[in-house]
């Protein structure tokens, strides 16, 4: 890909992210059901990720972390999946 598309395009990517970062948000104000916060603090660090990774493209260090993030918001989602699908304590 040629470098001058990649911002463009990780950009509309981070928007992406957010804009359902947003819906998550309101879904989770309206119904107060925790599987919506996770999900929209997982699209959060997405987009945020996103960011990262074009500003580290002036980076000569390691950029390790950044893709520590992706699996951070990743694990979340798996664990938000999993803490919806479990049984509830009060039987």
């Amino acid at each position: 890909m040629r470098a001058s598309l990649y911002p463009l395009l990780s950009g509309m990517l981070a928007t992406g992210y957010f804009v359902a970062a947003l819906y998550f948000l309101r879904f989770y104000r309206d119904t107060k059901d925790r599987l919506f916060s996770f999900f929209s603090l997982a699209f959060f660090i997405l987009g945020a990720q996103r960011i990262a990774s074009v500003v580290a493209m002036q980076w000569t260090e390691n950029t390790l972390w950044i893709y520590g993030m992706r699996l951070a918001a990743f694990l979340l989602i798996l664990y938000a999946i999993i803490d919806k699908n479990r049984p509830s304590k009060t039987a």
